[in-house]
């Protein structure tokens, strides 16, 4: 379990810094959150909600790819948003086209890609990039996400390995779901995802980081969307997540916090 936040602290710093927040209790945020931070943010909600009376709908959509859920096609119809939560170089392109505000860009958290089997099943060697690559080529099946992690390894990863034909076959992309609940009901027998997007699904054994030679960091960042209606509460939201009393909870969620500056 994460560890909640200690309300006060968290109640003082945000009045400090957002005094007008404590006048606005009816504000509502609409953050839209992509998998691999969603832990984080909806552990820092509660407590937040509580000591600043500012509610938070949290979405979940992808950072990137082409489901209806994602963020570029939510903002793209207009859809109301407040704060995005993403993986950073697609929150640039949102920055570069004017869809979210360039000086409230906060770095959160840096991410790595990590291999899960269904629970209890036996967990295979990935200590090695050897070891990874019989593991790939023994495997009945394999999914990855259409989000970082998954472009990485379809595009770079798996072609560099030189894996063979028949991996190719029986390797495939998840549009829009959690690879984890894929692993978890069977239909995959090894799930690659962001750590941070494994860790909160039930019923899947997390068989570790993949090789450091094979590793990709991913950059979570967040941003306030440009048509906000609420921009300084969204701003002040994003300021307590990139702060020091919010890297516990960040790190728990499967994340390394960034320094706060």
């Amino acid at each position: 379990m994460f560890r909640r936040l200690p309300t006060l602290a968290l109640g003082a710093l945000l009045l400090a810094s957002t005094p007008l927040l404590a006048a606005q209790p009816a504000t509502t945020l609409t953050v839209l959150s992509s998998g691999g931070i969603m832990g984080a943010i909806r552990e820092v909600a509660p407590a937040y909600e509580k000591a600043t009376g500012v509610k938070l709908d949290i979405a979940a959509a992808p950072s990137m790819g082409d489901t209806p859920q994602a963020i570029p096609q939510r903002l793209a119809r207009n859809e109301p948003a407040d704060v995005v939560l993403m993986v950073g170089s697609a929150l640039d392109k949102l920055v570069a086209n004017g869809q979210a505000l360039k000086d409230s860009r906060v770095d959160l958290g840096q991410s790595f890609i990590a291999m899960a089997v269904r629970k209890g099943a036996p967990k295979p060697d990935i200590s090695t990039m050897e070891a990874f690559k019989q593991s790939l080529e023994s495997a009945q099946s394999v999914a990855y996400s259409d989000s970082a992690s998954g472009v990485y390894l379809a595009h770079i990863l798996f072609p560099r390995m030189q894996l063979s034909d028949a991996f190719k076959a029986k390797a495939r992309m998840i549009p829009a779901e959690p690879v984890g609940e894929v692993v978890a009901r069977g239909d995959a027998q090894l799930g690659f995802q962001q750590l941070s997007e494994l860790k909160p699904v039930q019923g899947i054994d997390i068989v570790g980081l993949i090789p450091d030679q094979a590793q990709k960091m991913t950059l979570y960042s967040g941003a306030v969307v440009s048509k906000s209606t609420h921009p300084d509460a969204a701003r002040a939201l994003l300021q307590y997540l990139a702060s020091k009393d919010a890297a516990k909870v960040i790190q728990d969620s499967g994340l390394k916090p960034i320094p706060a500056q």
